[in-house]
């Protein structure tokens, strides 16, 4: 077995190099996980981001391996796709998925579909990790009429709430086919679609500071005490 294992491996590495030299868009199949020392992680929409970028301790370089994909080729990722529709991914094939400001680019029809291709790839002692904007924390500046006050300052410049609901305007007029919002979530509507989408174990936070959600699913059955760890390692480490 250790030997089929080693020709998969080979197989998808070989892949991964030969497309990011030569740019080839044409989709491989994604049938078989790494090997056990190398888990695979799907970072989907993953803009110009590598895993190098995610800012928790659990997803190191030495015992992780990164696929990127995202549905915008500009940002050449490894494979291009749209999250709602994972045709060349097998299922059950990622030991976890990561997935920072994506959702909201969904129209809200789309949200369950992405969810439930989510659900479908991961391994089944797999995880999701989403982070995303929280309109909640956007609404109260809306309601103390804020729109256009700064919510925070970002590396791209200052952020308001109307850049939080619909997206950050220059990033938008540059690209508005891939940068502009199209939905939006609470901590608790993001809780409920996860659920929906058959993850049963489901837990996360606001950091309304930083006007973002961050929230875990797994998809099997897992006790508080493992949800804890695994959030420990996966979700950003609040002050």
């Amino acid at each position: 077995m250790s030997g089929v294992r080693d020709w998969v491996a080979a197989r998808i590495e070989r892949w991964l190099l030969t497309f990011k030299s030569q740019h080839d868009l044409s989709q491989p199949q994604v049938d078989q996980k790494t090997p056990s020392e190398a888990k695979l992680l799907l970072h989907l929409g993953c803009g110009i981001s590598t895993m190098a970028d995610i800012p928790v301790p659990g997803f190191d370089l030495s015992s992780w391996r990164e696929l990127r994909l995202d549905a915008d080729a500009s940002v050449k990722p490894d494979m291009v796709c749209s999250m709602t529709d994972m045709v060349a991914v097998e299922s059950g094939v990622a030991d976890a998925i990561f997935s920072s400001h994506g959702i909201e680019h969904l129209y809200w029809h789309d949200v369950p579909k992405a969810l439930k291709e989510f659900f479908r790839v991961l391994d089944d002692q797999g995880f999701a990790v989403i982070t995303c904007p929280d309109l909640q924390a956007a609404a109260a500046m809306i309601a103390e009429d804020r729109m256009f006050d700064t919510a925070y300052e970002s590396a791209a410049g200052s952020i308001t709430p109307f850049d939080i609901l619909y997206s950050y305007r220059p990033f938008v007029e540059r690209n508005p086919q891939w940068m502009s919002h199209h939905c939006g979530f609470t901590l608790s509507t993001l809780f409920s679609v996860l659920k929906d989408a058959g993850f049963p174990s489901v837990a996360g936070f606001r950091r309304p500071a930083a006007y973002d959600l961050w929230v875990l699913a797994s998809k099997s059955k897992r006790s508080e005490d493992e949800m804890r760890e695994l959030i420990s390692r996966y979700l950003i480490q609040t002050t």
